[in-house]
């Protein structure tokens, strides 16, 4: 019997696992971010060269039949530069089979459902949302980017923070959620005008992206009155967004995946607010490398390809 292998490349990590034709694991491997948009392609590369060296050390990899790589940052593989890298980190593996390069929406979408058609919705650093049509990408809704939109991402998040903590030494009461921040920032709170200099001084020092690390924050501190109206207002827009990208009257499947989805108590919110807006299904994705694997089963297999044990 032959085997199958899927990847989901994201910016933070690279994921790589091995599945038999019957949907059971038999190998897995971690490796560094594989993102070319946020990495160097070489870099980027040899991440998925050590990925899948790692889900594939003691098996026969010339027995690998299809093979589906998940990639956020995929579109840079339309240079023919970039995508030789990969092709050689791919056959370096000692794989023989076609590279098929997806987004990570679509792996995520397959992880989270066998449905061909429905709508995923990411909520990470970033946020986009897209419409899956027979297991393709076929339409996007949001996904701009830190300067030109992510709203309800963790870098929306943190940036809301740290502006609910600076009107807070403007002048508004002090809660856990803005302490909090100055603390993150080794920002002493008082005097609060030059706190509020010294946390604009740190903010713009680092790299904007480098807002989404106050984003845990707002979900730690789920109580203070500054984070209910952040986490309101995210689960709003998050909602908005996965809703853009279906039919008003859709009830295929709407699938999760990323960070805020487990953030307690964001995700939860998010998911009752899609339930109540809609009667589709909603569920939650984890390891979108499984679904890049089950789409290369179903490559070979069809639509019946058994789902990952």
């Amino acid at each position: 019997m032959g085997f199958v292998v899927g990847l989901d490349a994201g910016g933070t990590s690279t994921r790589a696992l091995v599945l038999d034709l019957d949907g059971t694991r038999l190998g897995a491997g971690v490796a560094g971010g594989a993102n070319p948009n946020s990495h160097p392609p070489e870099q980027a590369a040899a991440h998925v060269n050590q990925a899948l060296a790692a889900a594939l050390d003691g098996l026969d990899a010339t027995k690998v039949e299809s093979g589906v790589l998940g990639m956020a940052g995929s579109s840079k593989l339309t240079d023919p530069a970039v995508a030789a890298l990969f092709e050689r980190a791919w056959t370096g593996a000692g794989l023989r089979c076609p590279m098929r390069v997806i987004t990570d929406c679509e792996a995520a979408f397959a992880t989270g459902s066998a449905s061909p058609d429905g709508t995923v919705l990411v909520a990470g650093t970033g946020s986009i949302a897209a419409t899956i049509t027979a297991h393709r990408l076929t339409a996007t809704v949001g996904g701009h980017g830190w300067l030109l939109g992510d709203e309800g991402s963790a870098y929306w998040l943190g940036r809301e923070a740290v502006r609910a903590t600076l009107r807070a030494l403007e002048g508004d009461e002090q809660d856990e959620l803005t302490r909090a921040v100055l603390t993150l920032s080794d920002v002493a709170p008082h005097p609060a005008a030059q706190a509020r200099r010294a946390l604009l001084t740190r903010v713009n020092q680092a790299a904007p992206i480098a807002l989404a690390r106050y984003a845990p924050l707002v979900t730690a501190h789920s109580a203070a009155r500054s984070a209910e109206a952040i986490i309101a207002e995210a689960v709003a827009v998050l909602a908005d967004l996965a809703l853009a990208a279906r039919p008003a009257a859709a009830d295929t499947p709407i699938v999760l995946v990323g960070s805020l989805v487990h953030a307690h108590p964001l995700g939860a919110l998010l998911r009752a607010e899609l339930t109540a807006r809609t009667r589709a299904p909603v569920r939650v994705a984890t390891e979108s490398s499984a679904g890049a694997a089950w789409l290369a089963a179903v490559e070979v297999l069809g639509d019946t390809a058994p789902r990952p044990n």
